[in-house]
């Protein structure tokens, strides 16, 4: 009873501290979205000057007759007169081309050759477009906005998340649940309150991207999947916009500018486009995401640094016709094909940081003839684009969820919790010792070490995809088998082959996936005895154990 009593009393104090938590939490995120409103504000209101500071004063300048003098002229009158006079009167030109501010602020590049004044002017003049507030997108525009870029655009639907911050640097703690848009562009104003944020806060799709790209002078794609990469790609092509590309997963990235020179489709002086590099996109099962790979945060930093470097180098090169549109940018070109000497040979800039030498580059070839997209044979057009004719989803495949398994060879994270459940239950009453079950996770050895449930053997999965699976006796023919004998086999498998066939197997992994891949394995090496062993994959992982069976699992 003595210790009951305090047990209630620590439970009441953990209940309050969930509870002004939570409500903390909310308080920051409200203090960041008025942040975000106070720095999309361009024009301050100023209040209105009274002839007294006393609250008497006040009520009768609020309540006084407009035709009374005593309180100046009515601001409808000053505004009147305030126009005229700033149309008869136009503004002195102003002395110096950048202003005294901006002098100080850009002065590091300023005076460096590669900049100067006429660089410093096009970066003001320019409208950059950032796709993907993100690890590329956080970094490459805080070093736009830092550089004095004109105007910048951000795309993205997506809302920020605690696993975001150890790579997306514009956004923090506080700002947890706010969009990544609003979250960045609060940021961004602290950093450099000079430059125009213009907030996109939905993903680019087929239908929005031509009226969304068309408004800027280039394009950042700082997205994360194939399919958006191909979208960023023909549309820049449509729009005769180039496009700095850039990827990054676990500690290697790549870089890419691409349709530079800008061209419209059929010119063959045109950079190429993303296309023309990845003809086809990658098979769904090899596309792997940072939550699934892991990302090293400076890894993706230095390909979004190394972004808004290339952009910078394009914009103030002056090879850019700041401001014009797609119809103005054919009118510009006319057919004319003679190559921007200021736009360098395309190449792929490849990084990993854990090599000895981390930065490796190759030379790309220039637009295929054949292309889809660029070339004269061209197929992609603005009406296919916007009638939704093209799906990119589909064009790529989709990696999740993986569903190869039928009902029976699948259990929910709470049947299993009851399976164990029981096994336990029947030990601890003494009947006859049952014949239990065999748990297989197969994760890799980093994600097994950060967390495991009890009991559970770990085989890696990519060593379990690297088995080779043994021929048949009738199978063979005449041919030599790639099966020799039973002690050439890795020791995970002779053990799970030495298993009682009456054990069930089960086979969980993070997101479940990987064990879905994993069982499919297991039943072609031969694991399942012809059908006498039960092996299952537990569906959606320990995922799904965290969210449905032990709230206290690490969520990484």
């Amino acid at each position: 009873m003595f210790f009951a009593g305090f047990d209630e009393k620590i439970a009441n104090l953990q209940a309050q501290i969930h509870t002004h938590e939570t409500q903390l939490n909310s308080l920051k995120r409200q203090l960041a979205t008025v942040e975000f409103e106070a720095a999309q504000s361009s024009i301050q209101q100023r209040p209105p000057t009274y002839p007294s500071t006393s609250s008497a004063s006040h009520t009768a300048y609020e309540n006084h007759d407009p035709h009374d003098m005593s309180f100046g002229f009515p601001e409808d009158w000053q505004a009147e007169t305030l126009a005229a006079l700033s149309a008869s009167n136009p503004p002195a030109l102003q002395r110096w081309p950048l202003g005294k501010e901006e002098y100080k602020r850009y002065g590091r590049q300023l005076i460096m050759p590669e900049v100067g004044l006429k660089g410093q002017l096009a970066l003001k003049a320019s409208k950059v477009l950032i796709v993907g507030a993100g690890g590329l997108g956080c970094p490459a525009a805080a070093y736009l906005a830092g550089a004095g870029v004109g105007t910048l655009g951000l795309v993205d639907g997506d809302t920020v998340e605690e696993s975001n911050l150890h790579r997306q640097i514009m956004h923090g703690t506080g700002r947890v649940g706010m969009g990544k848009v609003n979250s960045a562009i609060v940021g961004l104003t602290s950093l450099n309150p000079n430059v125009k944020y213009v907030p996109h806060r939905a993903h680019l799709t087929a239908e929005s991207s031509l009226d969304i790209v068309d408004q800027y002078d280039l394009v950042l794609d700082c997205t994360d999947n194939p399919a958006s990469r191909y979208l960023i790609s023909d549309t820049c092509v449509l729009l005769s916009k180039p496009l700095v590309s850039a990827s990054a997963l676990r500690t290697d990235g790549q870089l890419m500018v691409l349709n530079n020179p800008p061209r419209p489709p059929g010119d063959s002086s045109g950079g190429p486009c993303y296309r023309c590099v990845f003809p086809k996109p990658p098979p769904p099962e090899s596309v792997t995401s940072c939550g699934e790979g892991g990302i090293l945060g400076p890894v993706v930093g230095v390909m979004g640094v190394l972004q808004a470097l290339e952009a910078i180098k394009i914009i103030s090169s002056g090879s850019l016709k700041l401001g014009t549109s797609d119809k103005e940018m054919k009118n510009h070109t006319n057919g004319n094909s003679a190559k921007d000497s200021t736009a360098q040979p395309p190449s792929l800039l490849m990084f990993s940081a854990f090599s000895p030498q981390p930065f490796r580059t190759i030379r790309l070839r220039s637009r295929k003839l054949s292309c889809p997209a660029c070339s004269a044979q061209a197929t992609i057009t603005s009406e296919t684009l916007l009638s939704g004719s093209l799906d990119y989803v589909q064009f790529c495949g989709t990696t999740h969820p993986v569903q190869i398994l039928n009902a029976k060879e699948r259990i929910s994270a709470t049947e299993y919790a009851a399976v164990r459940e029981e096994e336990v239950v029947l030990k601890e009453m003494s009947f006859a010792q049952p014949p239990g079950h065999v748990l297989v996770d197969v994760r890799e050895k980093v994600q097994w070490e950060l967390a495991a449930l009890d009991g559970a053997i770990n085989i890696p999965f990519s060593k379990i995809a690297s088995t080779k699976v043994p021929i048949k006796a009738d199978e063979m023919g005449s041919k030599t088998p790639n099966r020799v004998g039973v002690e050439s086999e890795a020791f995970w498998l002779q053990e799970l082959r030495s298993l009682p066939t009456d054990q069930t197997m089960f086979v969980v992994c993070r997101l479940g996936n990987d064990s879905q891949l994993a069982v499919r394995k297991f039943k072609e090496l031969g694991l399942d005895h012809d059908g006498t062993r039960a092996i299952k994959d537990i569906q959606n992982g320990l995922l799904a154990w965290r969210r449905d069976v032990d709230t206290d699992f690490p969520d990484y």
